[in-house]
């Protein structure tokens, strides 16, 4: 006897009706189901929701109820594709590699990976051959079978074929029944769903090799990782290659390195050394930061370093986070390098007594931090040791909070507008399984969160259990010129912390109250967000942000030319730009070419004519040339440039 189906959703191909019902024949697949009904062949079709649940095209519904077609033009859709393709990577590396053992090989953001135990590890030289026979195997058309063990029996024939680390997952999964996918001799454990067949797989790419701690535990042994990607269509697959290729280009680690902005050295790993360059865009971020931070009524305060062993437990760091904290004994007294200054900023609205008049109190600090990172995974200025971050602490009553966390929004998506960034994704994290405060506290705050980007008309998503152990935040997302997220701000609310420290305030009743707590971060870190703004501008910086603003050279070795360039620059200099000359012996031609190569934004080129008529010609970072221009009305435009915070030249205006 069949079912009943009723297709749900909005289609992605002609097949699909809203609400219209159709019968299944008995023992009929939902491949099968449509390829009967459908126009055209299914083909961009990998899964089914079949009564709120994901299952295999192959499955075969044994009652009535309700599907959802989930194509490749979906994020689920995608995921699936993409975990389908760890596993063919994963059959490939089995038929070339016998002896290599499998463990995990999920689906992630932009691809997929999957690693191997291996005895010699995998290099990049692997990866074409790798890449030919998961060709091979998409050629063949495997069908990719789901079957069903009882734990024990999964365990045995596990076992059976040495793959250990398969065993020490199944070992610790609860069901008494675990599932797997089959194509030909590979069989890997997985909750699915997957693909039919490996004839699905048609646009894939390997794309690295790295190394990977099992289970992320540097006490385990180092597995062999390899990454791939994989889209439903060459053009997109295509597309992001190229995106890729422009990554590469972009590398903050390459650029940092030929525009001389910073270095990384065996004596500090995870350690930035900022050079001259460097330094003169991190204290213009400074700058920028702390006026904003006066525009929306903060004070600025420090906090020490290092404190006392004791702060830490009564935070709770010591018992949540202090596998990530480095420590010291001074005077036979354990002390912490802080990982956060929020500590800190309590001991300060703990030094006097403080009014519901004082508050809100808005404490700002770009305070210097320390965390503990594996050496696996640090990664130029995305991933340190040691960062400055642009950090504030809000103490406000509960009637304040709404307008408190509003308002640091607002601030928020404006400092992300004036670097460019106009995309945003936007989340609330909640509460991780290492935590403090109770459960009505996290519920209060996460709502209070919530329900402000609801009355902001602000779209979000929501982390279960990525929070700060302290409470839940907002997370802002920024999208780069290539479309990729970097994750920086959180607005964090914090009810248990200043319970915990003892903060009060004087209420008009005359009693004592706990003040809300609101963590802020912009930048997140200065360190991380130049490394974002490298391969977001791709080294060309606008006029306020570039560490050398404005080159001057001279056309000729002539002395009036010479003096000329000099008393220019100086008289740039003097107007506060950072400058610099370049009256080598070199030809105009390569002295210009120099200067374009470290991305600066403008050249003053002064000759004979320029010298003559005291005006200056000048040259922009795009080629474009200006002749004859007026000296007083050159610096008039480039400090309105400077100081508006333009992204794009004035000259383009």
């Amino acid at each position: 006897m069949g079912v009943k189906i009723i297709l749900e959703g909005k289609n992605m191909i002609e097949l699909s009706f809203e609400d219209i019902s159709y019968k299944l024949e008995s023992d009929e697949n939902f491949i099968a189901f449509l390829k009967r009904i459908s126009k055209k062949p299914a083909n961009n079709i990998v899964a089914i929701r079949y009564n709120g649940s994901l299952v295999d095209l192959t499955c075969t519904p044994t009652e009535n109820g309700k599907i959802e077609l989930i194509s490749t033009d979906t994020v689920e859709g995608l995921e699936i594709l993409r975990h389908s393709a760890s596993h063919l990577m994963a059959h490939a590396v089995k038929r070339l590699f016998p002896n290599a053992k499998p463990t995990i090989g999920p689906a992630i953001k932009d691809g997929f990976y999957y690693d191997f135990d291996c005895e010699t590890p995998f290099t990049e030289e692997d990866l074409p051959n790798i890449e030919a026979e998961m060709k091979k195997i998409v050629k063949q058309n495997i069908s990719v079978k789901r079957k069903t063990m009882t734990k024990k029996e999964a365990i045995d024939y596990f076992n059976s074929l040495g793959e250990t680390y398969k065993v020490e997952i199944i070992s610790a999964i609860e069901d008494e029944t675990v599932s797997f996918y089959e194509q030909e001799d590979f069989i890997d454990l997985c909750r699915g769903p997957h693909v039919p067949s490996t004839s699905y797989l048609k646009c894939y790419k390997l794309m690295s090799v790295a190394g990977s701690y099992w289970r992320g535990d540097s006490n385990n042994k180092m597995l062999s990782r390899i990454y791939g990607t994989a889209f439903a269509s060459k053009e997109d697959l295509d597309n992001y290659l190229e995106r890729m290729k422009e990554a590469k280009e972009r590398d903050h680690r390459k650029l940092g390195k030929e525009l001389d902005l910073y270095s990384f050295h065996e004596e500090g790993p995870g350690f930035p050394f900022w050079h001259p360059n460097g330094m003169a865009l991190y204290k213009a971020l400074e700058v920028y930061i702390r006026e904003q931070n006066d525009n929306y009524g903060y004070d600025e305060v420090k906090t020490p370093i290092i404190l006392n062993e004791s702060l830490w437990h009564k935070s709770g760091h010591w018992t949540n986070f202090k596998e990530n904290m480095y420590f010291t004994n001074i005077d036979d007294n354990d002390y912490a390098v802080k990982p956060m200054n929020c500590p800190g900023g309590l001991l300060i609205f703990n030094s006097k007594i403080r009014s519901y008049r004082d508050l809100p109190l808005r404490n700002a600090e770009l305070g210097l931090v320390h965390r503990h990172e594996l050496s696996g995974v640090l990664h130029g200025l995305f991933r340190v040791r040691s960062f400055t971050q642009d950090d504030a602490h809000i103490f406000c009553t509960p009637e304040q909070m709404k307008s408190e966390i509003e308002t640091t929004i607002e601030y928020t998506l404006n400092v992300y507008k004036a670097f460019g960034f106009k995309t945003f994704d936007i989340f609330v994290a909640t509460r991780p399984e290492k935590s403090i405060g109770t459960d009505e506290e996290w519920s209060m705050a996460t709502d209070a969160l919530c329900d402000t980007l609801k009355g902001l008309d602000i779209d979000f998503k929501i982390k279960e259990g990525e929070g700060a152990f302290y409470g839940p935040k907002i997370e802002f997302n920024i999208k780069d010129v290539l479309e990729r997220n970097w994750q920086c701000g959180t607005i964090q609310v914090d009810l248990s912390m200043p319970q915990r420290f003892e903060i009060g305030y004087e209420g008009s009743d005359g009693k004592k109250h706990t003040p809300i707590m609101i963590h802020r971060a912009i930048f997140g870190s200065l360190e991380r967000f130049i490394g974002i703004l490298v391969e977001h501008y791709n080294g060309k910086f606008p006029l306020w942000l570039s560490p050398v603003q404005i080159g001057f050279v001279n056309v000729l070795k002539d002395e009036e030319q010479l003096n000329r360039v000099h008393e220019v620059a100086k008289k740039f200099k003097n107007m506060g730009f950072r400058v610099d000359i370049n009256d080598s012996d070199d030809n105009l031609g390569s002295k210009i070419r120099k200067f374009r190569l470290q991305r600066m934004p403008y050249t003053v080129i002064i000759g004979e004519t320029e010298c003559k008529s005291g005006k200056v010609s000048l040259r922009s970072r795009s080629g474009e040339e200006y002749k004859d221009l007026d000296l007083d009305e050159l610096l008039e435009k480039l400090l309105s440039e400077s100081k508006r915070r333009m992204n794009d030249s004035i000259f383009s205006t």
